[in-house]
């Protein structure tokens, strides 16, 4: 037999599922989910460059564990950005605003600043001063953060109900894409420059130089990106307004509209907790794995190859659970997933130096983590939908979430020296235990009833 037959090829369910993937496919290649995917990839790429990469540079430059834990710190701007998203929501940027719209003049106005606070952090030593190092890293946390805060705007603004659940998959995955650029592709290069001879802490400062111009694909998107509707007719229904009246509607809307919500306390300490697990782990694991007794290079080849392609698929999965499956079974997946993928740590704790333990470990970890982020990432913006102040409420939201990877994740450092690192990856699972018991609470209190109808 060369093939099946031609009533099985051409039966009613064959025809039915090739439509179905050429309607999916055809989605994800829209240019507003093409836009934002580029977008996601331009948010992803600074947020290890103050964290786990500039980690490892601190690691290679003998600085202790206990420090590099408190370093977690530095991205306090994740965790305040809705003090300042107002002023994103409100506010126009000279020039900028005029010349490329509301949304998209802060874009390439906080990408360019981005682009500076990188280039200063190049400039500074962790060997010789910590502090600068710290200060380096909070600047350039907050251009990101900034970004961030616009990027969630424009996309949660410009993709349409149908475009969501693709929009959200291609974003996160983009968004992991970067961060891998950021770490492993980064890695790459300071081991290319070394190799040509420079010290170690020039291959560093040009390794970060070349991360600074990776933004530019994001200020080229922004560039062709046109300003969403939304957007622009909430910046003409408030036109006449002053600039403090726009400031004060955004701030005070945000807040009062989302606390007025059933329940809404504790759906910000789901919010809060739902990525713990995920980010009290994931502070450690480039320190364990290079105290491990892997090199730079292993971990960067493992991180970009395997990891690259478990964190694309795990993104579109997430997708196909977003869109497949109500919005709370969803989360249970999710956070079920990204909790029990710490104990592939644990494994390779007691295996050791084996790459193919490594591999497998950060499979399970950016599989599943993609999958929890694009989940929780349909959350978020199912929770947020007043074109007003959808900057605010968002970055309240993401800023919320940030906490248990900024403050409640600062002590990791401690934990995993105090337990060892096979006992530490289980203790990341327990973690998890609180945000499970929020969501049965808060799905048995109908919560999601309302949300879900707005992700179908």
């Amino acid at each position: 037999m060369t093939g099946a037959p031609d009533d099985l090829r051409d039966s009613p369910r064959s025809l039915e599922a090739r439509t179905s993937w050429r309607e999916a496919l055809a989605v994800y290649l829209q240019p507003r989910v093409l836009i934002v995917m580029f977008l996601g990839f331009s948010s992803g790429l600074p947020l290890a460059l103050s964290g786990s990469t500039l980690l490892i540079w601190m690691r290679e430059s003998g600085v202790d564990l206990g420090t590099i834990g408190l370093f977690a710190l530095v991205g306090t701007p994740y965790t305040l950005k809705f003090i300042w998203a107002p002023l994103v929501d409100a506010l126009h940027v000279p020039l900028f605003t005029k010349a490329f719209g509301r949304r998209r003049g802060w874009l390439v106005f906080s990408q360019l600043l981005l682009i500076v606070a990188i280039l200063l952090l190049a400039l500074t030593d962790p060997a010789r001063s910590p502090l600068f190092v710290a200060l380096g890293a909070l600047l350039v946390a907050t251009t990101s953060a900034t970004q961030d805060i616009v990027v969630d705007a424009f996309r949660v603004e410009s993709l349409p109900e149908s475009e969501q659940a693709a929009g959200m998959a291609s974003y996160v995955a983009a968004y992991r894409v970067g961060m891998l650029v950021s770490t492993a592709g980064a890695l790459f290069l300071v081991s290319a420059f070394e190799s040509t001879g420079l010290l170690r802490s020039t291959a560093w400062m040009w390794g970060y130089v070349a991360m600074a111009a990776m933004v530019l694909i994001g200020t080229v998107t922004a560039l062709v990106a046109t300003e969403p509707e939304q957007s622009a007719r909430a910046e003409a229904a408030t036109s006449t307004d002053s600039a403090f009246v726009r400031v004060t509607q955004a701030a005070m809307g945000a807040f009062s509209e989302f606390l007025s919500r059933k329940d809404a306390w504790a759906a910000l300490a789901f919010v809060v907790l739902f990525k713990f697990t995920d980010a009290f782990s994931g502070t450690m694991t480039a320190p364990f794995v290079i105290d491990l007794g892997f090199s730079r290079n292993d971990y960067a080849a493992i991180v970009k190859g395997v990891g690259l392609a478990a964190t694309l698929i795990g993104g579109f999965a997430g997708g196909y659970v977003a869109r497949a499956y109500s919005l709370p079974a969803s989360l249970w997946i999710g956070g079920v997933l990204q909790a029990i993928a710490n104990l592939s740590f644990s494994w390779l704790a007691l295996v050791g130096v084996n790459q193919w333990a490594l591999a497998l470990a950060i499979t399970a970890e950016n599989f599943t983590s993609a999958i929890g982020t694009v989940i929780f990432v349909a959350y978020l913006s199912a929770l947020c939908k007043n074109p007003l102040h959808t900057a605010t409420q968002y970055a309240l939201l993401t800023a919320l979430a940030a906490v248990g990877r900024t403050y409640l994740s600062s002590g990791a450092g401690y934990v995993a020296k105090a337990t060892g690192w096979p006992l530490f990856f289980m203790i990341c699972v327990v973690v998890a235990i609180p945000s499970l018991i929020l969501l049965a609470w808060l799905q048995r209190r109908g919560h999601f009833d309302a949300l879900d109808s707005r992700l179908k």
